[in-house]
């Protein structure tokens, strides 16, 4: 087996709406194992930028096909990364399954491993540099705005305390920490040192700084009737997609969830939405990869509208 396998979240949904056509031009700017890209390239013959700051994505990319082109880098830097206009660009945002996996990576309590978390493994700041470093309230900040943690405080200051004796150094030792704070109740079945990790893999690799860019490029790189698609699996990326998409949709805003959303007639919309709501896996997909679950798909076409500073 390859050593970068990963399973590809909503495969078949992904190719359904970039809907690939012959002598068209994509890039997946969240190439990981491949899935996406390779997928595209059997529905036809077109090419495909792969993007990914993970060396070993980038190297296993290079045995995959000849039209699929690896490129190293940030996502939200695709209009630099890529020379050219692209007729679809998809993102599956995260981490991945082989990141998770692999325990020196650091990304997982369910293996014991360094504190690391860095996707790019050439960067300087790891996950360990905040939990060591970060002032308290700064860290419980962090801790609660990336991981909507209610406890944040109450973890920040554990771990200062722990850390003024011994600095945190494995997933584990910090795990154990977050553990003795959050309380979980017998109906949850999510481990609670789960939303500390996931606020700290978010900080360390600017996850939602990378995605916010990688939409504004969108209106840039993308032809009119390219399709972008973004695959989230939490609720923070899924409302900077969603708030974005209806937005370069003209959408008017609402201040109740019970008035329909308007359009704004003076202002000519830069994508034209593939459906109103988000689509989510199946039962079937979610029974076989239970990391599936919290999965959702949203997807827009470009539009003919030019946007200011755009070449025309």
């Amino acid at each position: 087996m390859s050593k970068f396998a990963h399973i590809s979240v909503m495969l078949n949904e992904v190719v359904a709406h970039m809907h690939p056509q012959d002598g068209e031009v994509y890039a997946d700017g969240t190439l990981g194992g491949g899935g996406y890209s390779l997928a595209l390239l059997q529905e036809a013959k077109c090419k495909v930028y792969g993007i990914d700051r993970d060396a070993t994505a980038i190297k296993h990319a290079a045995e995959l096909h000849e039209d699929l082109i690896p490129v190293r880098g940030c996502f939200g830097d695709v209009r630099v990364l890529v020379p050219e206009p692209l007729d679809g660009f998809m993102l599956d945002l995260g981490v991945s399954s082989v990141q998770i996996d692999t325990p020196e990576r650091g990304f997982s309590f369910r293996y014991d491993g360094p504190l690391d978390m860095r996707m790019d493994q050439n960067q300087a700041l790891s996950a360990a540099d905040i939990v060591n470093t970060y002032e308290e309230k700064p860290l419980a900040d962090l801790i609660y705005k990336y991981g909507e943690e209610r406890k944040s405080r109450y973890i920040a200051s554990a771990i200062v305390k722990r850390r003024a004796d011994k600095p945190f150094e494995t997933t584990s030792d910090l795990a154990e920490i977050v553990r003795e704070v959050v309380y979980k109740s017998p109906k949850d079945k999510q481990d609670p040192a789960t939303r500390t990790f996931q606020a700290l893999r978010i900080a360390v690799n600017d996850e939602l700084g990378e995605l916010e860019r990688a939409l504004e490029a969108s209106i840039y790189i993308l032809k009119p009737g390219g399709r972008l698609v973004v695959v989230s699996f939490h609720s923070l990326e899924d409302s900077i997609v969603k708030t974005f998409l209806r937005e370069k949709a003209g959408a008017l805003p609402t201040g109740s969830r019970y008035m329909p959303q308007g359009i704004n007639e003076n202002i000519e919309p830069l994508f034209k939405l593939s459906s109103k709501k988000a689509v989510f896996p199946t039962d079937a997909e979610i029974k076989a990869n239970p990391r599936a679950r919290s999965a959702r798909l949203r997807s827009a076409i470009r539009t003919n509208t030019q946007h200011e500073g755009q070449d025309s």
